[in-house]
């Protein structure tokens, strides 16, 4: 793979992940778009660790994206998990809409409801933060071998996001993240071929 093809792909995959994010409040079924932009950047970024001989590049980026699959994986199996034991050790008759609807009407309950959602978040919170983590290695690693401070800016910022997405102000910031990533994509200067030694006097 050229630099050329990656920085495309680089470029491309990360407006996919944009879009599929903003898309994603009006349509849920966008999400797909950012997965597919997610994976076309892994595959630049792999193009990259092989042009720049820098190995760091592409594996701390894939450690944090199959960190972040592992987070949404716990996440979804916790809310499962929870819900099974709450209604487990619920004496409700689940064919009598009026005992259901008494159930949720009662304090106790709901608050245990919410707090199994809310560990369910601390859950996906910490595995978006290791995530994050990894993936500013990756963006700070190509920052130096491209010369482009843009990857460096981004991994900063997707790193502050992550810590802010308990207050929901940092999916914003990752979304600018992705926005200076195909920025920076974009903007990678071609290596200059080696000069040819001068001729002898």
């Amino acid at each position: 793979m050229t630099l050329e093809s990656s920085k495309t792909l680089g470029g491309v995959g990360a407006i996919l992940v944009v879009i599929g994010f903003l898309g994603f409040f009006a349509y849920g079924y966008t999400a797909l778009l950012s997965l597919i932009g997610i994976i076309i950047t892994l595959i630049a970024l792999k193009g990259m660790a092989d042009h720049y001989n820098e190995a760091g590049i592409f594996n701390n980026a894939l450690y944090g994206f199959i960190t972040l699959i592992i987070g949404v994986v716990a996440f979804i199996a916790t809310v499962i998990v929870m819900i099974l034991m709450a209604i487990s050790n619920i004496d409700v008759d689940w064919t009598n809409p009026t005992a259901i609807q008494q159930y949720f009407m009662d304090m106790n309950n709901l608050w245990g409801i919410i707090g199994t959602l809310i560990t369910a978040l601390v859950v996906l919170f910490i595995f978006a933060i290791i995530s994050a983590i990894f993936f500013r290695k990756s963006l700070t690693s190509l920052s130096i071998k491209s010369g482009e401070k843009i990857f460096e800016t981004a991994g900063l910022l997707w790193l502050i996001g992550a810590v802010l997405t308990i207050i929901l102000i940092g999916f914003i910031i990752i979304g600018i993240a992705w926005i200076l990533i195909a920025v920076g994509f974009f903007s990678i200067k071609p290596t200059a071929p080696p000069q040819p030694p001068p001729p002898p006097p």
